[in-house]
């Protein structure tokens, strides 16, 4: 294990992003892609690493080029890929979208038989850095297949005992789910470890039973173990709500943004997150600039090379817009 701990371990999804270089037509009609690092958690280090944090990513790829090429994304943008290992029984996992701004971008994920970020055994895991890390970030897609999900419980259980901030991403995706109430139990223990929960609407009423945006907050605060202290609500062109188990409140509008593609918005405003409550910010500031960086990625076309700077964010917040570079393809870091 490092002497010097990480400021963040994100654990899940990896595969690589085939986006359509041509917006508001079909996959059947596109003729050019952009090939990027993509899945949810791996995006989150990503953002974290922009913003000047130490990160490392869990996951595994397939043995073949796909997999090289995401091993070689991870390190070019500054996240450790120390615990990214090959899982040569599957393909690396690929993912196509179709983009219609501003709010339509159906996504097309390529993971059977099975996607090898599915298969991290327990065994695998160094818990002495999980424990170590300051920020330890999980998804609701890790519970969804074994071994993963135990994986995952068992990661966050070592982060949750260490003291540390433990982040649980609802991140629900109904082609991994057939059926939301199968996932309610496993959803429950992970929140039993979280310190930080965070969801949009949806994933909240798959959590919770609640759609009111107070009411999902209040109920991840009181789920069983009384492990959460902080439950971020994200309601897209409606801004965001906290609430902390204190009792401060902080909602937030969004930042105005031309919105290109909103995919990646959500996994900038994890990494913005994760850097302010590592900084020690209070609940507005840290939801404020999280916002501004999800906006800007809202207005590019991808997600991990789309992840703003702290000047970026600034110039951002500033302005009064996250329209930057809009309608433009960022080049692969």
């Amino acid at each position: 294990m490092e002497t010097e701990p990480y400021d963040l371990i994100t654990m899940g999804r990896l595969g690589v992003d085939l986006y359509p270089l041509q917006t508001g037509v079909g996959l059947d009609r596109v003729e050019t892609f952009g090939k990027f690092l993509g899945g949810s958690p791996a995006n989150v280090a990503v953002a974290a690493a922009r913003l000047g944090r130490r990160t490392a990513l869990v996951s595994r790829t397939g043995a073949d080029p796909f997999g090289a090429f995401l091993h070689r994304e991870l390190r070019g943008f500054g996240v450790d890929d120390r615990w990214v290992t090959e899982a040569a029984a599957y393909p690396t996992p690929v993912t196509f979208c179709e983009v219609f701004p501003p709010d339509d971008f159906p996504l097309y994920f390529y993971r059977l038989p099975k996607a090898p970020d599915l298969e991290i055994h327990p065994h695998e895991l160094d818990l002495d850095a999980i424990r170590a890390a300051r920020v330890f970030w999980a998804t609701g897609t890790g519970l969804c297949a074994e071994p993963s999900r135990t994986a995952t419980l068992e990661a966050l259980r070592a982060g949750s005992g260490a003291g540390g901030t433990t982040v649980f991403d609802l991140d629900w995706r109904p082609m991994f789910w057939p059926d939301p109430a199968g996932s309610r139990p496993y959803y429950a223990e992970a929140l039993r470890h979280a310190t930080v929960a965070v969801g949009n609407l949806d994933e909240c009423e798959v959590a919770t039973g609640e759609r009111d945006p107070e009411a999902a907050a209040r109920a991840l605060l009181a789920s069983d173990g009384g492990a959460v202290r902080l439950a971020v609500v994200k309601q897209g062109p409606k801004g965001v709500l906290a609430l902390a188990a204190d009792g401060t409140r902080a909602e937030v509008p969004p930042l105005p943004v031309e919105v290109v593609n909103g995919l990646g918005a959500g996994d900038a405003f994890g990494g913005a997150l994760v850097h302010g409550l590592l900084a020690g910010w209070d609940l507005e500031r840290t939801l404020r600039h999280a916002n501004a960086a999800g906006a800007i990625v809202a207005g590019r076309l991808a997600c991990s090379s789309a992840m703003p700077d702290p000047a970026e964010i600034a110039e951002a917040l500033a302005g009064g817009t996250g329209t930057i570079r809009t309608g433009t393809l960022p080049e692969s870091g």
